[in-house]
């Protein structure tokens, strides 16, 4: 077992560019953390450990990628059943590696959740509590928050940002300012993948950039220019270990899937054949990068990270649909399980267990806590909403580090403990069945009614009032 990462009395303070600076405290803190992982290390070299489990923290740090899709389906890889899908490349990841059931995005629209991604913390706490502004020149994501790359750059890592931003548009909240030595994408929430124009309520802009300066690549495939990026990064590391968040702008609006996808799925019906071949037009990007790993040597060295942001979209830019929750009720912008039950996996091949499942609560959240306890990383000393996932990723029998957990957006809010969840104000953007006022609040026993049909609020009025009092906390907990 790996020894957990401790909170250290440190705090990474940002300084607007992408440069940091570390307080003597945090010196000591790294210095001490390090000598113990390095009696860890001597110690356990004499004992053997399950196949099953985690081994010791190597003196080669693994490098980290987090592969983080866009308005993906719940159950659109045929790893969760998908059947009319081809996406060998995403289900490799789980097949090499563990694949969760109940994951949960932070939030159930694009800023959000990646702020709590990135951040470990509920994403009002972290400063986005709803998406920002794709404008140039309006900010984003407070620049005191600390990110997974300011995190890692503290334990030696290269840091690396490619594709979607959507956490601000001035220098010090772009990537380059929240700890990402490199970046190349786009700002705003999406763009077309040839002219990288932003079309949203005009005027119509340029939004593609390299390391905070403008450039342009007209008539280029943006997918294609998001593996190129990534797979020099890749062959240039060297032997210092890098983290590489790679945001991918797809399955989002608009659907371009290649020619290729469009020949394969023309048998669909619209809008599900052009979701079908841009999903699996991002399969192929993402089978390029793990060739390009394993070209490399680097597959066994890499800690493999993959989920997508939030549910799929029924906005009218995708033709009013294409992505699947399967049996669950909602889609993105709702806090049903189609709005914030999302796919994700982790892979390391040779060190975590191969082909296995995850049925424990976890959330986008917990993957900062969960990367320093595998890479070593002293954590922010900040309060963090994450949990570390080691032991669940060590043991499908380990319980849920949550034993509850929040979600809100806009006026919306659920609750989760166990397998109650209620929500206030619910939205269903899936518009599966109408919501009256008599729905204002949804009670839902998930282990009776996975597609959340039955309201059993007034059935259960304790259980209502018990929830409620934890939403309250929560609340009250973001202020402090």
């Amino acid at each position: 077992m790996l020894p957990e990462s401790k909170s250290t009395n440190a705090v990474i303070t940002n300084s607007g560019l992408s440069m940091n600076r570390i307080s003597v405290n945090y010196r000591f803190a790294v210095l001490h953390h390090f000598i113990l992982s390095g009696m860890f290390v001597f110690i356990h070299l004499f004992i053997p450990f399950s196949n099953r489990a985690l081994g010791a923290i190597s003196s080669e740090k693994p490098n980290v990628i987090i592969i983080f899709t866009d308005d993906q389906g719940s159950v659109d890889l045929n790893c969760y059943g998908a059947k009319d899908l081809i996406t060998p490349h995403m289900d490799s990841i789980a097949r090499r590696g563990i694949r969760f059931t109940q994951f949960y995005a932070s939030a159930p629209v694009c800023s959000p959740s990646r702020a709590g991604m990135l951040t470990g913390r509920f994403p009002a706490r972290a400063g986005v509590p709803g998406n920002v502004s794709s404008h140039h020149g309006k900010s984003g994501m407070p620049t005191e928050q600390i990110t997974i790359a300011e995190m890692m750059q503290q334990a030696g890592y290269q840091t690396a940002h490619i594709g979607k931003w959507h956490l601000g548009y001035t220098p010090d909240t772009m990537p380059n300012g929240q700890g990402f030595e490199t970046s190349f994408g786009h700002m705003g929430g999406c763009i077309d993948n040839y002219s990288h124009f932003f079309y949203w309520n005009g005027p119509n802009r340029h939004d593609l950039w390299q390391n905070g300066k403008e450039v342009w690549r007209d008539g280029a495939f943006f997918p294609d220019l998001m593996v190129e990026q990534c797979q020099d990064y890749i062959r240039q590391a060297g032997d210092k270990p890098f983290f590489l968040y790679w945001a991918i702008n797809v399955p989002h609006y608009p659907l371009q899937g290649n020619e290729k996808w469009r020949k394969t799925y023309a048998h669909l019906s619209s809008p599900r054949d052009k979701y079908a071949a841009f999903v699996s037009t991002m399969d192929d990007c993402i089978g390029e990068v793990l060739a390009t790993l394993d070209a490399c040597q680097l597959r066994e060295k890499t800690i493999i990270i993959f989920q997508s942001d939030h549910g799929h979209s029924h906005e009218e830019r995708t033709f009013g649909g294409g992505g699947s929750a399967g049996p669950y009720r909602g889609a993105k912008f709702s806090l049903f399980e189609g709005g914030i039950r999302v796919p994700a996996m982790i892979s390391w091949p040779g060190t975590i267990a191969e082909g296995e499942v995850r049925d424990q609560l976890a959330t986008g959240c917990d993957w900062l806590p969960t990367i320093s306890a595998l890479t070593g990383a002293p954590l922010p000393a900040h309060h963090l909403d994450g949990k570390n996932l080691k032991a669940v990723i060590e043991s499908s029998t380990a319980k849920s580090p949550h034993e509850n957990f929040y979600w809100q957006i806009g006026k919306s809010w659920a609750i989760r403990e166990g397998d109650w969840k209620l929500l206030g104000n619910p939205r269903d953007t899936s518009q599966q069945t109408p919501l009256g006022k008599e729905n204002q609040i949804f009670l839902v026993d998930l282990s009776k009614d996975i597609g959340e049909k039955k309201n059993l609020a007034t059935q259960f009025p304790e259980k209502v009032d018990h929830l409620k009092k934890i939403y309250i906390q929560y609340q009250k907990s973001l202020s402090e």
